[in-house]
């Protein structure tokens, strides 16, 4: 299903370019999903087994914690054994900065002001640019300076920007731009203003996303408010959506803001009846089970072979709406007591039982891949 609509999106804010890896951020190119392993870095079996799970899933940018130099020694082996560019999280010490840009990271999070003098900076400053590796100054609502919060009576958007803006100038003093900066509150209101403001202030990167920002129903409610009105106002370059949940549902959740605001080609889509007395069909449990599985067929791509014309299905409870969006869906259900009428580009085909709706609907989706683009070959 195709339908044209104008775009309700801002052109986007110009700022530098940056290269994470051979990822670029900003600067025009597509904003990137990237999320933070929630494995213990020194258990490197189980960093690497996520990240891959996560490569799969279309994370383009992955963060791992470095709290001692246990984790930063592991960071080489975890470098080499996966496909995405590698993020190593900085705090205090930047003698574990030094280790992992000597283990091959792709970038740092840092924020050259808590981690000692500016003997200190500069030794980080001189690594990094040997590498050409980018630093993200990373300022939360939770982490401000007592000075800050003194002078701003607070945690308030104002003093977000000027802490980031503080540690732009220490990189910038040692001229160093390889920078992209986040400015994250807890909740959607100070964010959206704290990007609001940097971006008036900055031209450098900005990664996107809500800090703490809860549980999968909150804080997925919470990220796409402040991320959506900041996208379509044209601001940020990579996101991160922040949960209380395995990190597989934070690229989710990322890439379907994105796809949301048509800046990601459109993913298996799957859209559903909210239910009321009249269905005969347990269509909630229907149309997560189908949507599990159209993730599943996802992640048999990879690349360049991810399909950009997934079909819209629609798994409707009852006749009274089925048939109409029937029409709008390229592949569809309404469902009857025990069985279901299908429907593909429009047109009745036939009457499926309960129990084959799942995997007729996915072998639907198959055959509807195969016959847009030949190439991608499936066991029908």
């Amino acid at each position: 299903m195709s339908i044209a609509s104008p775009s309700i999106l801002a052109p986007r804010r110009k700022t530098r370019q940056i290269h994470v890896g051979p990822v670029a951020v900003g600067g025009g190119a597509p904003v990137t999903v990237q999320t933070m392993t929630k494995t213990d870095t020194r258990d490197v079996r189980a960093t690497i087994a996520q990240i891959r799970d996560l490569e799969r899933a279309g994370c383009d940018i992955i963060r791992v914690a470095v709290p001692d130099e246990e984790a930063a020694r592991a960071l080489a082996a975890i470098r080499r054994a996966i496909h995405i560019p590698l993020i190593a999280d900085i705090h205090f010490n930047y003698r574990l900065a030094l280790q992992a840009l000597a283990a091959g990271v792709d970038g740092l999070r840092i924020n050259p002001g808590n981690i000692g003098s500016i003997v200190n900076v500069r030794e980080v400053v001189r690594a990094a640019r040997e590498r050409k590796i980018p630093i993200r100054i990373g300022v939360n609502a939770g982490s401000l300076e007592k000075e800050i919060l003194a002078k701003y009576g607070g945690a308030t958007a104002k003093a977000l920007v000027a802490s980031a803006l503080k540690h732009v100038r220490i990189l910038e003093h040692l001229d160093y731009r390889e920078i992209k900066i986040s400015v994250k509150a807890s909740d959607a209101v100070r964010t959206v203003q704290a990007y609001r403001l940097l971006s008036e202030a900055t031209d450098y990167p900005l990664h996107l996303g809500v800090t703490e920002a809860g549980t999968l129903l909150t804080g997925t409610v919470r990220s796409t408010t402040a991320m959506g009105i900041l996208l379509a106002e044209g601001i940020g370059d990579t996101i991160r959506v922040s949960l209380t949940e395995h990190p597989l549902r934070e690229i989710k959740a990322g890439l379907e803001i994105l796809r949301a605001l048509a800046l990601r080609p459109p993913g298996p889509s799957v859209i559903a009846c909210p239910t009321c007395g009249r269905v005969e069909l347990d269509v909630i449990a229907l149309a997560h089970r189908v949507e599990e599985e159209l993730d599943k067929l996802a992640h048999e791509f990879s690349g360049t072979r991810q399909p950009a014309d997934w079909p819209v299905v629609a798994i409707m409870g009852c006749m009274v709406n089925g048939p109409g969006e029937a029409r709008e869906a390229d592949i569809a259900i309404a469902g009857g007591k025990g069985k279901a009428a299908l429907y593909v580009d429009g047109t009745y085909k036939t009457t499926v039982k309960e129990g084959a709706i799942v995997a007729t609907v996915v072998k639907q989706v198959r055959t509807f891949l195969c016959r847009k683009r030949p190439k991608y070959i499936f066991d029908l």
